[in-house]
């Protein structure tokens, strides 16, 4: 038996794994951003989706799984966050969200986790954090196809996945993988974002129609982004915001 499958086995048996389909029975819908790699503005993805859907009256959380560089608390200007216990962990409201994060422990400090750590610390969150009843549940994955990614995959049974790519041959080319690992894992896929774009260009829409996986639309490049962190205000007001928001509609009518 290899590692990872021992692995794999041992987690499927810890108590806590039957516990987490009940911590969601009340979501309604759980999407994991995702990306093929880091730098692709999969967190601000995930961070603005959720405030767009919680302004339109929809019941939002936010749960930043990037556990090696969680940067949603940034995004938000939500550095001090702390949940409540009560049976469990009750995730602190920050701008209308339902929101967790690990930096409500590890604080400014650097988590060294890896392997079986950070599927304990996964299953462990998962496990005692009381989201209640949501509309959606937006999860910012870590990124790429690591283990922790995998962990996440398989203890959350209805992920829907948005993928977030740059208009770069090398980020598409780790997007490519992992949506054929997803159709793999027959997870359903809910589409492409194509992020950062500077330039006119069919390329990766035609690619990702190429795959059969959905092209969402297209985001250009905003530096106005950078000076909008922490500042929610400020951030719907992004052209980044706006074009984000015309995905969401199409997000907000799928099943």
């Amino acid at each position: 038996m290899d590692r990872k499958h021992k692995r794999c086995t041992a987690s499927m048996m810890d108590p806590r794994v039957s516990v987490i389909s009940g911590r969601l029975k009340g979501v309604k819908r759980v999407i994991a951003v995702s990306g093929g790699k880091g730098g692709v503005g999969k967190s601000l993805v995930a961070s603005v989706l959720a405030l767009i859907l919680s302004d339109r009256q929809h019941q939002v959380g936010l749960f930043d799984a990037d556990f090696t560089s969680p940067s949603t608390h940034v995004i938000l200007g939500a550095s001090k966050i702390q949940p409540l216990e009560d049976n469990g962990l009750v995730p602190c409201v920050a701008h209308g969200l339902r929101y967790m994060s690990i930096v409500a422990f590890s604080h400014d400090e650097a988590l060294p986790l890896r392997g079986t750590d950070v599927s304990n610390v996964l299953i462990e969150l998962f496990a005692i954090t009381r989201w209640g009843e949501l509309d959606f549940l937006i999860i910012d994955m870590p990124p790429g196809i690591s283990d922790a990614a995998l962990d996440i995959m398989r203890l959350v049974r209805r992920l829907e996945f948005i993928i977030v790519s740059t208009p770069s041959l090398l980020t598409f080319e780790t997007v490519r993988k992992l949506v054929r690992l997803l159709a793999d894992m027959k997870a359903p896929v809910l589409g492409v974002v194509e992020n950062m774009k500077m330039r006119e260009s069919t390329f990766l829409a035609r690619q990702v129609a190429a795959m059969g996986v959905p092209y969402l639309g297209e985001i250009p490049y905003d530096p106005k982004v950078e000076d909008a962190l922490g500042n929610v205000k400020l951030l719907r007001e992004t052209v980044f915001a706006r074009k984000l928001s015309e995905i969401a509609s199409k997000l907000e009518s799928c099943p």
